[in-house]
């Protein structure tokens, strides 16, 4: 979740391309993350990862998914995000399947 939070703060700050948030996100996200980043203008500086919380949250099994909740910087003002990740396909990976960017 760490890993995915900074790429997309870094592809919203036209640091990082797009292609790199495939592996990561579900596939509606990264065209979401992509027009949050066009609709940025003029931002004080870079966006900062500052902390995450998890939380496990599946269903069935705890460990199957988690809510993810944190705080990131620009300049000198705070803001909230938070994200739904869930293991997914044989090998178990991670994917950002909810996310929300304040």
């Amino acid at each position: 979740a760490d890993a995915a939070l900074r790429r997309v703060l870094e592809v919203i700050d036209r640091r990082r391309p797009a292609a790199q948030l495939r592996p990561l996100l579900a596939p509606s996200l990264v065209d979401s993350v992509v027009s949050v980043g066009h609709s940025l203008t003029g931002h004080e500086g870079a966006a900062v990862l500052r902390r995450l919380r998890l939380q496990p949250a599946g269903h069935r099994d705890p460990e199957s998914a988690a809510e993810v909740c944190g705080s990131y910087s620009r300049g000198r003002r705070i803001h909230a995000l938070a994200c739904r990740v869930e293991r997914v396909g044989a090998g178990g990976r991670w994917l950002v399947v909810a996310l929300h960017i304040g």
